[in-house]
């Protein structure tokens, strides 16, 4: 999208068109929109701009719910943007510090902004990019003179010291471009890319109460000491880590990892990675720990909460006699253990009845893809194929979700 085709799209009559059309979701029903409004004598420009935001809104619904049916959005924004029940939690952290004013630097489409100003803070939304920050404009304009957006850099638009607002205590936040500019197609770039620097983004939360929004594979090594490093994950995708400042940092968390499942969150926290639980034998159950368990390094304290121990000290699987009700991890009660042969594994599976098949694997060089087209699949049972090493061995464990 370029400003050309902005400035098409925020015509009353396109929007009109764009509500009038709803939700488009294939390939199919784009066509015909497309056939549609040509026939009427709309430009090709106009016909573009319209149906490609309407498929835009139509994928937005997965992470703003129906807030998604009054914004615009790039392609690229909607990848990039957080999802609102994410944000929200940045939000509520926000106002339990007492926060009243957010400056959020590098807003993209203005997810973490609306979350913001739902909530009721005041927020300076800014974005390099200005088709960009004319969306954010666009979708943050109902909350009137509570928000105000620029375009310009992050760096001109930081605070120099703590500030406050007319209302309240300020904070930043601070989410880095971490792929190459652009609204369809991007990549991403190496950590010593990310605009700004994480080099200015550390020293800025330094000074001042900041959240960073970072990749979930972010390198470890480089988190200064004196942040609280959340990994997030929601419905089961790790989504995020952030890195917390100043008075938005908990006092005695260094660590935590909160897991969002539908509308209920659920956290692990500690002043440092934990230690890792013992290695112990394969007992009748085997659970998965959340993806931010594991970024976290919480893995030692999850598995002393379920009273388990580790399958290999090297592998993110816990075991245990006893089943386990835990957010933090996925369990999996074990039917028997088979060698990693597709011959042996298809047998058991035949004589199970056994035609719906999840396949996991940690320490095993396999494409389940490719591995499950080896294995015959009969039957109306279904069941969870783990292939694990442990030690120097790789074992087959044909296993129940609980």
């Amino acid at each position: 999208m370029d400003m050309s085709e902005l400035r098409t799209l925020l015509t009353p009559e396109a929007l009109r068109m764009l509500d009038a059309l709803g939700p488009i979701a294939s390939t199919d029903a784009a066509a015909r929109a497309v056939m549609r409004l040509r026939a009427e004598g709309h430009s090709p420009e106009f016909v573009s701009a319209v149906v490609g935001q309407a498929r835009l809104r139509t994928r937005a619904t997965a992470k703003f719910g129906e807030f998604a049916e009054r914004m615009l959005f790039t392609r690229a924004g909607l990848e990039q943007a957080t999802r609102l029940g994410v944000a929200a939690r940045h939000a509520g952290r926000m106002r339990a510090a007492g926060i009243a004013h957010v400056s959020d630097l590098g807003c993209g489409i203005g997810g973490d902004a609306l979350a913001f100003a739902g909530a009721g803070l005041g927020v300076t939304a800014v974005d390099a990019d200005e088709v960009t920050a004319a969306l954010a404009a666009y979708n943050l304009a109902p909350f009137g003179s509570d928000v105000e957006v620029r375009h310009g850099f992050a760096e001109d638009h930081a605070p120099d010291a703590p500030t406050a607002s007319a209302s309240g205590p300020a904070a930043v936040w601070l989410d880095p471009a971490r792929r190459t500019a652009g609204h369809s197609e991007t990549r991403r770039v190496a950590a010593d890319d990310y605009s700004p620097s994480l080099d200015w983004a550390f020293a800025l939360a330094a000074r001042i109460p900041t959240g960073i929004k970072l990749g979930p594979a972010h390198d470890r090594d480089t988190i200064p000491s004196d942040v609280e490093a959340q990994w997030v994950s929601a419905d089961g995708d790790v989504v995020e880590l952030v890195l917390w400042s100043g008075v938005l940092a908990r006092e005695g968390v260094r660590r935590a990892a909160l897991v969002i499942r539908d509308d209920r969150a659920h956290e692990l926290t500690a002043p440092a990675d934990t230690e890792d639980a013992e290695v112990r034998e394969l007992g009748a159950f085997v659970h998965e720990p959340d993806g931010a368990v594991i970024r976290a390094r919480l893995i030692g304290d999850l598995a002393r909460r379920l009273d388990a121990g580790m399958l290999d000290p090297h592998i993110a699987y816990l075991t245990s006699d006893a089943p386990a009700d835990s957010p933090f991890a996925a369990s999996f009660r074990v039917r028997e253990v088979l060698p990693v042969n597709p011959k042996a594994i298809s047998t058991a599976l035949k004589k199970a009845g056994i035609g719906r098949l999840e396949i996991k694997k940690r320490g095993v060089d396999v494409d389940p893809a490719a591995f499950r087209k080896k294995l015959t699949l009969r039957g109306s049972a279904e069941a969870t194929l783990i292939l694990v090493r442990v030690g120097d061995r790789r074992h087959a464990i044909l296993a129940d979700r609980v």
